[in-house]
């Protein structure tokens, strides 16, 4: 089933931190955005029970009738729960706070590591050929940020430029480590997007030196500065992109949309 989606030129990247508040839903939203802005299907698959990356991409509450909790826990097609947006080229499979209990519903299901990857790599997701299937996951290292693991062609670790913000990188290597000894031996680190970064402020440099100097060529060129206007879109159901296309963070996005797809083509090549 893993090669269905992959002919079909569909990349699948887990966006994931276990550590809140560090702009994974930020990035979500906003790098899906910049992908459409190229021309790129993106469809967001929105596992955080918080469902904010749903509600940042302007799919209220009421209109979540189908979810991610359907898609993993009901067996409901991934092409029922597909939600289109106002946004062109941006596709979001919905999450609501029912993806709470999830983690003791999976328990039970021997697929449980599998199911995501079961509903996204399909013939009839290959039909519709995404470009980009981007995944919000929870800010913990628990089942559905594993199916995410599981399910993903990579991971995308933001990374807030702050003290302590690479100790809480290891314990999230070692579940990429597990996942692919275990499950998805193909998968592979995206980058490090540092977030939230300051360059007048001595500490956002130092964690830019410690985090290149540790990881290398991981972590990505282009830094999401700290931004009102990336603060300020959701609030209006925006990317900040469509809410302000001249501000920094939209412009970092961009450019870090620009720098994944030279990735992709660099490791195509």
């Amino acid at each position: 089933m893993a090669d269905i989606l992959t002919s079909s030129g569909t990349k699948i990247i887990a966006i994931t931190n276990q550590k809140g508040g560090v702009g994974k839903t930020t990035t979500a939203i906003n790098l899906s955005a910049a992908l459409a802005a190229m021309g790129k299907r993106v469809l967001v698959v929105d596992i955080d029970p918080q469902g904010n990356a749903s509600t940042g991409l302007g799919i209220q509450a009421e209109e979540r009738d189908y979810t991610a909790y359907e898609l993993l826990l009901e067996e409901v097609p991934a092409t029922d729960v597909i939600r289109p947006t106002k946004f062109e080229n941006i596709f979001v499979v919905p999450a609501t706070t029912d993806l709470s209990s999830a983690d003791i519903e999976l328990m039970a299901n021997e697929q449980r590591s599998y199911l995501l990857r079961n509903s996204l790599r399909t013939a009839l997701m290959a039909e519709i050929d995404f470009d980009y299937i981007l995944i919000d996951c929870p800010p913990s290292l628990n089942l559905l940020t594993v199916n995410a693991m599981v399910a993903s062609d990579s991971v995308l670790v933001p990374l807030q430029s702050e003290f302590f913000a690479l100790e809480g990188l290891s314990q999230l290597m070692l579940t990429i480590r597990d996942v692919r000894k275990a499950a998805n031996p193909n998968l592979r680190i995206e980058g490090i997007v540092l977030t939230m970064f300051d360059g007048r402020n001595n500490l956002s440099q130092q964690v830019e030196a410690d985090a290149r100097e540790n990881l290398g060529d991981l972590v990505f060129q282009t830094k999401i500065p700290r931004n009102v206007r990336l603060s300020e879109a959701p609030s209006f159901a925006l990317p900040v992109l469509h809410y302000d296309p001249n501000s920094r963070g939209a412009v970092a996005y961009r450019a870090l949309a620009k720098e994944l797809l030279e990735k992709a083509a660099q490791v195509a090549a």
